[in-house]
């Protein structure tokens, strides 16, 4: 269940991630980004990503081995990173909406799921 309940942390977490790295670029034309300085816009993405720091440090606590979860430094990393890439990709896909998915993406996403299968097997 730890495990899990990592796992859930983590995507509600690269949810925030994304909105605070990268939401202010696609919703440039809203009323208030679109006359915002570069300071407005650090101050409202640090408000998104204290929201993804609230639940990504709960999920390494509650994942790591060391404190009764199931995952090691590198395999947290590893399910982070993983998850990132999958929340940024359906971003794009569902709400960006300009960028389209190549060959070459899905090939890289291929060698992340290698290297996930590499990091978790017990060699």
């Amino acid at each position: 269940m730890r495990g899990v309940i990592t796992i859930a942390l983590l995507v509600l977490s690269n949810v925030f991630m994304t909105l605070a790295w990268y939401g202010h670029l696609q919703w440039k034309e809203s009323s208030w980004l679109k006359h915002a300085g570069i300071w407005a816009i650090i101050l409202f993405s640090w408000g998104l990503a204290f929201f993804e720091y609230v639940m990504q440090v709960p999920a390494n606590r509650i994942g790591f081995k060391e404190n009764g979860g199931p995952f090691s430094f590198f395999e947290l990393k590893t399910i982070q990173e993983a998850i990132s890439l999958i929340v940024f990709t359906l971003f794009l896909i569902f709400v960006v909406k300009s960028e389209k998915l190549a060959w070459n993406h899905f090939l890289g996403f291929g060698l992340i799921l290698l290297a996930v299968y590499v990091i978790f097997k017990k060699w």
